[in-house]
């Protein structure tokens, strides 16, 4: 009877070692899976703070195009202006030297 007692001792001693193993396995993966849950959050904070980013780009490009667009169409009005002003300067100094050219010949 003391053999069993002994062996039974060994076995209880040996089923809460294995317990306790089996325990620090759980709360290592518990950890780890705590760890993923934590890294996959801040992924998905971050991909979506991306694309806000992204959004926002997007919309100050369609911005600045509309803005360059309107900028372009300001400079050829500009520049159609400006030889305009040039053609009628060019008549009008023609004008002037004629006008002179016969001042000087009377």
């Amino acid at each position: 009877m003391n053999d069993r007692v002994s062996n039974s001792s060994a076995m209880t001693e040996s089923s809460a070692v294995e317990i306790e193993i089996a325990t620090r396995r759980l709360t290592a993966a518990l950890d780890a899976l705590e760890s993923a849950v934590e890294r996959r959050r801040d992924a998905d904070r971050d991909e979506n703070e991306l694309a806000a980013r992204i959004q926002a780009l997007g919309a100050d490009r369609s911005r600045l195009a509309d803005e360059l667009d309107g900028a372009l169409v300001k400079a050829r009005k500009l520049e159609r202006a400006n030889r305009e002003i040039s053609d009628r300067l060019d008549s009008a100094i023609v004008t002037i030297r004629s006008v002179l050219d016969t001042g000087e010949d009377g």
